[in-house]
Formats: C-alpha cells, sequence, structure tokens
C-alpha cells in the first residue's frame, strides 16, 4: 500500500497556483482587474518577453494600506466579501483572493503603493512565497506591481510556456479587451518598450474601437440600446458585412467583465442569423447591466465563464432586439471602385500619423514620479540616468493632475480632430438614406436598365445604381413565403402543411437521444407535413413530406433537424424547423444563368418589397449591392 504524505505548504501554494495562474495572461488579469477595482482612472501595464521576465502594472487608485500589505498576500485574503453570502451580491471583479499569494508562490513579486491619506509608501517583495523585503519609501498615490521570472521555481511549468511573441498576444488581447470593457479608464500598453496603445478614458467606446481595430471597423458598427427584463445593454454591433469566419471579434461585457456565456453569444448570433452567411460570425462590442444576484461568476477560477438565472428570457429578448434593429435598417452593401494600393498607401499613412500622435504623449505625472523613485531607491526599474529621472521628475511636480494633464486631455482633442475630418465618424451608407430603395414609393421612380450574365438586374435610383442577384432575391422570396405558412401552423394547430407521400418510405436509424428528441416534438413535425413512424430496431420510416420539400434529401432534412434540436434546447422546435424547411425550400429558386423578362424581373423586385429583410437570402449573401454617382465619376476622372 502506498504511504499518504502530507504536502509542506509550499507544494501546496505551488499546486494551487496552478488554477489561477497559468500563463503571464492570468497574472495581468489578476492585477488589472485589482487595480479597476481599487478605483484607478489609470492603468498602465508594461510586459518583456512576453510577460515571462516582467511584468509591470502601475495604476492612481487607492493603494493598499502599510499595515494591510503583507496580508493581501496570503491565501483567500480578500477585501471584496467576507462571508458565502456576499458572493449573491458580489459587484467587483475579483473576490477570491488567491490572485496574489498564487502570483508570489511562483515568481519574483515587488509592490510599491501608497494611500491618499498617508505621507509616506511602503515597498514589499515576496519570491516564491517567501517575504525578502519589507520598508517605507517614497511614492505617489497608488500602486505598483512588478513581477519577474514567472515560474522561475517551477521549471516544468515554464517549459509549457508558449514562445514569447505568442504569450505576449495573448496579454495584448487582453488589454484591449480592458480597454473596451471599461472606456472611462485610461489604459496604456508598452510590449518590449514599445508603446502598442494608449485609450484617452474619456467614455466614448467607438473611439476604443477606432484605436483597437482601425477606422474601417469603427465606421462600419452601430450603436445599439435595450432595456430588456432584468438587464439592458448598450455598446456596438459590427454591420453584416464585418463578419468574421470565427468568434474572436464577438465581445460581451457583464457588469464590468468579461465574459463567455452560450446564452448570450447563441442569442446575438441568432439575432444576426438572416443577416449572415453560413458559417460566419458577427463582430459586437456589448455591454451588459445585470443585478449582482443574477448572475453567478464564480463558475471557473478565471471567472470568465458565468451563469444566468433567467437565461431563457434573455435570449428571447436579445435575439428579438438585434434581429428586429437591422430589420429597421436598409443595409445595401455600398461597393467601392477604388484602387486598391491607393486605398494600402492611405491606411499606411493614417496608421503613421496615429503613431506619430501616441509617441507623443507625456508619461503620467503619477507614473513618471514613480519610476523616478524606483531608479533613485532600488535601481529596479532602468533605461535612463538619474538626472534625466529627477528632470522628468521636477516637470512632472509642476503639471496638473493626472487625469486632466495625462493622455485623456491630448487624445480628447486629438479625436476631436478625427471627428472633424470624418476619421471617426461617417454617417451610415444606406441605413440612414432618406429615400429607401426598396419601398413602393420609391417603386414608381425605379429605373430597370436591363440584364446582365443572365444572372444579374441593373436598375438605376436616384445618384445610385443597384445591383440584384436573381437568384439570392428569388431564394429570399420563397423563403418568406414558406416561413409565414409555417407561422400560421403554429397559431392554428388544426393547420397542416400540405403532404407528398413517399413510396418507398425513407428509413432512417436513430440514436436514443435522436429518437427522444422526435418524441418530444412528434406532434409539431405532423403539423409540419411529415408523417413518421417506428420501423423497429430504432428505425424510423418517413412516409410523407411537406410538398414543397419533395424531391429534396429527406433522409439528410431530417438528420439535420433532429440534430439542431438536440444542440439548441434554447431556440425550440418552431424556430429550427422553420429555418431548416425554409433553407431547403430555397432550392426551387430561379437560378443564375436563367434568363427572365422585363415582367418577371419586375414580379421579383415587387415581391422584395413585401418582405422583413429584403436585403439578405437565407444563407445571408446580400440579395441587393449598390454603386454610387460619385465611384463612378471619380473612377473615369471627372471628379480628381
Amino acid at each position: 500500500m502506498s504511504v499518504i504524505n502530507v504536502l509542506s505548504q509550499s507544494t501546496i501554494d505551488k499546486i494551487a497556483a496552478g488554477e489561477v495562474v497559468e500563463r503571464p495572461l492570468s497574472v495581468v488579469k489578476e492585477l488589472t482587474e485589482n487595480a479597476i477595482d481599487a478605483g484607478a482612472t489609470a492603468i498602465t501595464v508594461e510586459i518583456k518577453e512576453g510577460g515571462i521576465s516582467l511584468i509591470r502594472v502601475t495604476d492612481n487608485g487607492s493603494g493598499i494600506e502599510k499595515n494591510q500589505v503583507k496580508k493581501a498576500f496570503l491565501r483567500h485574503a480578500t477585501s471584496k466579501i467576507t462571508s458565502i453570502e456576499d458572493l449573491n451580491i458580489v459587484e467587483s471583479l475579483g473576490f477570491r483572493g488567491e490572485a496574489l499569494s498564487s502570483i508570489a508562490a511562483v515568481a519574483q513579486v515587488e509592490v510599491i503603493t501608497k494611500t491618499e491619506a498617508e505621507l509616506t509608501g511602503i515597498k514589499f517583495a515576496i519570491a516564491g512565497g517567501r517575504e525578502e523585503e519589507l520598508e517605507e519609501i517614497g511614492a505617489p498615490s497608488g500602486t505598483t506591481f512588478f513581477v519577474r521570472n514567472l515560474f522561475f521555481n517551477t521549471p516544468v511549468r515554464r517549459k509549457f510556456l508558449k514562445q514569447p511573441q505568442t504569450e505576449g498576444g495573448y496579454v495584448a488581447d487582453l488589454m484591449e479587451r480592458l480597454a473596451l470593457s471599461h472606456p472611462e479608464i485610461s489604459v496604456k500598453f508598452i510590449q518590449n518598450n514599445q508603446l502598442k496603445f494608449h485609450t484617452s478614458g474619456n467614455g466614448n467606446l467607438k473611439e476604443i474601437i477606432y484605436r483597437i481595430y482601425g477606422r474601417d471597423m469603427a465606421q462600419s458598427v452601430l450603436p445599439f440600446e435595450m432595456e430588456g427584463k432584468g438587464f439592458s445593454v448598450k455598446g456596438f454591433l459590427g454591420k453584416p458585412e464585418l463578419s468574421r469566419s470565427n468568434r474572436n471579434f464577438e465581445t460581451s461585457f457583464v457588469n464590468g467583465r468579461y465574459v463567455r456565456n452560450d446564452i448570450i453569444t447563441k442569442a446575438i448570433e441568432e439575432g444576426y442569423r438572416a443577416y449572415l452567411m453560413q458559417h460566419k460570425f458577427p463582430f459586437y462590442v456589448l455591454h451588459f447591466t445585470m443585478e449582482p444576484g443574477t448572475v453567478d461568476v464564480n463558475v471557473h477560477p478565471a471567472k470568465m465563464e458565468i451563469r444566468l438565472i433567467h437565461g431563457g428570457e434573455l435570449y428571447t429578448q436579445l435575439s428579438g432586439a438585434v434581429h428586429t434593429f437591422f430589420r429597421q435598417r436598409e443595409l445595401i452593401p455600398q461597393v467601392s471602385l477604388g484602387d486598391k494600393r491607393e486605398e494600402e498607401q492611405r491606411k499606411k499613412e493614417e496608421q503613421g500619423k496615429k503613431q506619430a500622435a501616441l509617441s507623443q504623449k507625456r508619461p503620467e505625472p503619477f507614473e513618471t514620479r514613480r519610476m523616478a523613485l524606483l531608479q533613485e531607491e532600488s535601481g529596479v526599474y532602468g533605461g535612463k540616468d538619474k538626472a534625466k529621472a529627477e528632470r522628468e521628475t521636477a516637470s512632472a511636480k509642476g503639471a496638473e493632475p493626472e487625469r486632466e494633464a495625462g493622455p485623456g486631455k491630448e487624445t480628447a482633442k486629438e479625436s476631436e480632430a478625427e471627428r472633424k475630418t470624418g476619421t471617426l465618424e461617417q454617417p451610415d451608407q444606406l441605413s440612414l438614406f432618406e429615400d429607401k430603395f426598396l419601398t413602393t414609393e420609391a417603386a414608381k421612380a425605379y429605373q430597370i436598365l436591363g440584364q446582365i450574365f443572365d444572372t444579374y438586374w441593373l436598375v438605376a435610383f436616384q445618384d445610385k445604381l443597384f445591383i440584384i442577384d436573381q437568384h439570392a432575391a428569388h431564394e429570399k422570396v420563397k423563403y418568406e413565403r414558406l416561413v409565414k405558412k409555417l407561422e400560421d401552423v403554429e397559431s392554428d394547430c388544426e393547420h397542416q402543411i400540405l403532404s407528398q407521400m413517399l413510396n418507398p418510405p425513407v428509413v432512417i436509424s436513430l440514436t436514443g437521444k435522436e429518437e427522444e428528441v422526435l418524441f418530444s416534438y412528434r406532434d409539431y413535425f405532423r403539423q409540419m407535413g411529415f408523417e413518421l413512424e417506428e420501423f423497429g430496431a430504432g428505425a424510423w420510416a418517413c412516409r410523407s413530406v411537406p410538398m414543397d420539400l419533395y424531391g429534396c434529401n429527406e433522409k439528410e432534412l431530417l438528420v439535420e433537424i433532429l440534430d439542431e434540436l438536440s444542440e439548441s434546447p434554447l431556440q425550440g422546435a418552431p424556430e429550427v424547423i422553420r429555418h431548416k424547411l425554409a433553407s431547403m425550400a430555397c432550392k426551387a429558386a430561379v437560378k443564375g444563368n436563367q434568363k427572365l423578362s422585363l415582367h418577371e424581373a419586375q414580379a421579383l423586385i415587387g415581391e422584395l418589397l413585401t418582405l422583413d429583410n429584403p436585403y439578405h437570402c437565407p444563407h445571408g449573401r446580400p440579395t441587393i449591392i449598390s454603386m454610387s454617382k460619385y465611384e463612378l465619376e471619380k473612377k473615369f476622372k471627372r471628379i480628381i
């Protein structure tokens, strides 16, 4: 029998640290969250070698009292909660009390901190869980953490870190999310002595989007705001053309905390579904405000996953609001004929101006004084001679308070200049167009020019040329027709869609889970026009299908519907089946390379006018694009 050993406290601390400190990203996350909880209005993060050799986090928050500094590094020591009941109403980002203890167990840590009420600050050094130094020191109000040589005493953990460039990329992503989560905080990020970005802290979320994602993205987002039952949301939704192939650009914050939550993600994606191509995901930055008691943030040590008490209600309200938001706008993409090389050159010049503006920003006074003191007292922050540091310190003493003289004021001026030149604010191209293209009134002024390539119809209206894809447009018309029939079935249980008998019947084999789903929604399948009966040994026979779907791959269709029902219970049978059946019915739409008469084209455009969302086919492809007269004249050199 194996001998049972009692582990040493050092070993226990290192094992526990593994749950909180996975990589440099984890350290930066915990320290910046503490800075926010301390009321900081400016936070600077600097890393070297991806954060493996050095992480510096400086803030101008409330600081830590002298007699509390050592206690802060004890396991499960926290100022955020006092009892288990407090978890029901926790509003701070951190609350477990594990962060500082875990970081100090696997790194060399030094903290310099001072509260507003105290005359001097304190410097405390701890490495591998062992205290090394504690002394008074002159320092400005706030806190600076230096974390060096991460995992210096756990080489196995360090060996599994990725390359410094990769680890630095993780930290950069975190810092971008931090800036987006708190636009009211000035965030500065330095990597390997290079300034990556510096936000103003003026509360303008769209400005943060511009600084992080660039001008093109900032011009293609739309402000979104709603009040739901038990929650509110505010932020920006990207236009459908900003769709991406992954979820990396889906950003949600709940009560200021960056979170990953399937209910929120699926609700927004469902609202976008009619406007995006399959396997494409939207761009959005949304801030949710919820009562703390309705959110469980104590799910995972990283605190990035949450549970929602009223998740079902939030899903329904949020997905509906996003869908309605886009349905009320005319989302016809504008095609540019600009030269690609000219566009690239313009972007390079713009990026150069942006970097030049950032490089001219003065360091925050609170940070300048701190660096000079560190250099004089302990030499921990090198790179400048003492005389230069003293000059900067003297300059900083005569400066205005940090929030006034720091980056916020300068960046606000710069942002105002950008807005005047149209860098940030541009009117939505067609979403705010007074005379919409697809209206009964506008139809009287259409000039249908003809069909090209037996696929596209050209229509002139006012000072724009519209190009309509006949296949996508007809797909959308047929889709809406079938959806209307299915909605009639939902409102009238006695109503059934006409069926077509299959001879011989289609036999499919189902798993236990698929059979359970089929039993749950069997009546609904019958109303849809399916006739299904058991065939023995887990097999089912499909004897009839909706008439509009006769000739499609019935077996594949049924399996896909059952898969979606089993994986997406929040959406419910009506939503899943409605979209799946309608998508399959689109196969009967008129194809490209099929010539239509002028009368048929007029009828098709006329039917588009009656739809809720005529701008995208069921698969998310645009049905219409536009080209401005200005672009054409510019290409023909009528406008220079």
